[in-house]
């Protein structure tokens, strides 16, 4: 089994989004979000970033589209809670060297565990964070996978749509500025 999941990463994209770490089907067939219980992919469409539903097959579109995708962790687990405090600690020097790399305009947490553990933040709300990490805007998102029940795919979809619609209106704004 391939135990790294690549990146999906170019510079200064608008959008990085960064999943907890990858699930044992991704890390084996080689593709973010390749388990058909994820709901990544649909939600990502619905809410309004890409034209048509991504294949996780074909997940490097999404480069085509200003989106770049990466975890916080690398070791692939059924399930996020498997993760240790320990592993999260140790991938915050390289997580952070490939984001001071890539320069994301916005760095969009896929779940709270990854941010809470990067942030040192005991608790996390959904939305847009007060830190910046590397230089980036920071936002949190609800987990799409499909063991976080906790969301109903509308309630996901609504949660990336406001990510868009913010994103849009910070680029506009840069645009005002420089006009």
């Amino acid at each position: 089994m391939n135990n790294q999941l690549p990146d999906i990463l170019s510079e200064n994209l608008p959008i990085v989004f960064c999943g907890i770490n990858p699930g044992l089907k991704s890390a084996t067939d080689g593709h973010h979000f390749s388990n058909r219980s994820n709901r990544f992919w649909r939600v990502l469409h619905q809410a309004g970033f890409t034209p048509h539903e991504i294949e996780p097959q074909s997940d490097t579109t999404i480069l085509t589209y200003g989106y770049g995708l990466t975890t916080a962790v690398e070791r692939p687990t059924v399930r996020a809670d498997e993760l240790s405090k320990q592993e999260f600690d140790l991938s915050i020097e390289p997580f952070r060297k490939k984001m001071e790399k890539y320069k994301p305009a916005c760095l969009a947490f896929l779940g709270k565990p990854a941010w809470q553990a990067f942030s040192g933040l005991k608790t996390v709300q959904w939305g847009l964070q007060e830190a910046l990490f590397c230089n980036a805007i920071v936002w949190v998102l609800p987990n799409p996978s499909g063991l976080n029940r906790s969301f109903t795919l509308q309630s996901l979809v609504d949660h990336y749509r406001e990510l868009l619609i913010s994103m849009y209106r910070w680029y506009s704004h840069q645009v005002e500025d420089i006009g």
